[in-house]
């Protein structure tokens, strides 16, 4: 049996001790563990699915789905996804807040599979419906998930997984919907939430874009700047002004929470704050009590309560590295930077991780794209890309026939693909 078949007949027997006891057992997930007892508690059926929903007809839900602020970002979407999962057996679904499925996009053979357990346009699958799922959990948490099998808590739904993360609109702070994908064994594969997630902040930062946000600029004090460094090995400090008598050390913490008000500008409330900075989250009176020593330490015009965000103008060295991945300037400086990491490495913060695969994902891309030798010589010697397969063979073709380094790369790709059985 496979680790993963293992793994899989574990928790299916998890499952029906739960059903039978009404207690979660111990090698549950406690996520998962958590949504299969609301799930109980709520009297869902474990052996029901997904429901239609009945509030709207077919052209109040078509005129609902065209105005609804997650469509704009469709097409967004659908560039960043639809090519991967074309012929994988896996869909592609938008939904919005309360987890109606907008959109579900893939091969027809697909979508006709998924329609079997109702995963179809217009039905709901919100915890409160269906129980334990990634849309749902995703809606439920705040958070990106990922759901295997037999960790459904309905049953007809247990050959499938699913991986989904929750889109924010920009100016609220307040989830407007999911992106998902579900299928079978490939999105069983940790690599799935993170390309949902990667999708997740490009469409958040397209929204961004087109929001014009007059609210989060009329905060910022006019020469009130400040400037947060955290790259360095455990060494993250805040400097206000310009003359150097305003700076200080950091704990972990406050840098933790500094750098995700800079990363969130329109504002986290106390439950999203406390899921960004542990994994199963921390005691609001913990975040709160943060806030009042970073208030303490910095200054009270700092930051803002109701949501949290910051007041103070704040560049970063994280934020330096943004721009320069997001221009057209040499990519080695950052490719060296997200090497060390400093906070982005040593923390374990969900909200500071994300970032982190954002950050590399997004110097993945455009060291693969424009194909500069130097950029991909640094990229496969970095610690993120010496087993980047694709990274590799871009290497290769990019080098002239003859070059002294193609005998190199060539066996560093057969190594791989001995490795990973291509």
């Amino acid at each position: 049996m496979t680790d993963a078949a293992a793994v899989s007949s574990t928790i299916r027997r998890a499952y029906e001790e739960f059903l039978a006891s009404g207690a979660v057992p111990e090698t549950v997930r406690s996520l998962v563990g958590d949504s299969w007892a609301r799930s109980l508690q709520r009297g869902i059926d474990p052996a029901a699915g997904a429901v239609e929903a009945q509030a709207m007809s077919d052209e109040e839900f078509v005129r609902y789905r065209e105005a609804h602020p997650i469509t704009a970002v469709r097409p967004v979407v659908q560039s960043l996804m639809l090519d991967d999962i074309a012929d994988s057996g896996v869909v592609l679904a938008l939904t919005d807040n309360v987890g109606r499925l907008l959109w579900v996009e893939g091969e027809a053979s697909a979508r006709d599979r998924a329609s079997r357990i109702n995963f179809i346009e217009g039905s709901v699958w919100s915890e409160e419906v269906v129980g334990t799922n990634a849309p749902g959990l995703a809606l439920a948490t705040g958070r990106g998930v990922q759901v295997v099998g037999p960790e459904h808590f309905s049953s007809p739904v247990q050959e499938w997984s699913c991986a989904a993360a929750p889109v924010h609109d920009p100016a609220t702070g307040h989830v407007i919907g999911v992106i998902d994908v579900t299928g079978g064994r490939e999105v069983a594969a940790p690599f799935a939430l993170a390309a949902v997630r990667s999708v997740v902040a490009v469409v958040e930062r397209e929204l961004k874009a087109r929001a014009v946000d007059l609210s989060v600029a009329s905060t910022f004090e006019a020469g009130s700047q400040a400037r947060l460094t955290v790259l360095a090995d455990n060494a993250y400090r805040w400097q206000r002004g310009g003359d150097g008598a305003n700076g200080r050390s950091l704990s972990r913490r406050h840098a933790e929470i500094l750098l995700l008000l800079q990363h969130y500008p329109e504002g986290l409330n106390t439950e999203q704050l406390a899921l960004m900075l542990a994994d199963d989250g921390i005691d609001p009176v913990t975040v709160r009590a943060e806030i009042s020593r970073l208030r303490r330490d910095l200054g009270t015009d700092v930051i803002e309560s109701r949501p949290y965000r910051l007041t103070v103008e704040l560049s970063s060295d994280v934020g330096d590295l943004r721009e320069q991945i997001s221009g057209h300037g040499d990519l080695v400086p950052v490719i060296e930077a997200i090497g060390r990491g400093g906070l982005l490495v040593e923390s374990n913060a969900p909200g500071i991780t994300e970032l982190f695969e954002e950050l590399r994902e997004d110097v993945r891309s455009r060291v693969i794209a424009e194909g500069q030798v130097a950029a991909l010589r640094a990229w496969t010697s970095s610690v993120h890309g010496r087993d980047d397969l694709a990274a590799w063979r871009r290497f290769e073709h990019r080098l002239p026939v003859g070059h002294p380094d193609r005998a190199l790369v060539g066996g560093r790709i057969r190594i791989l693909d001995r490795r990973y059985g291509l």
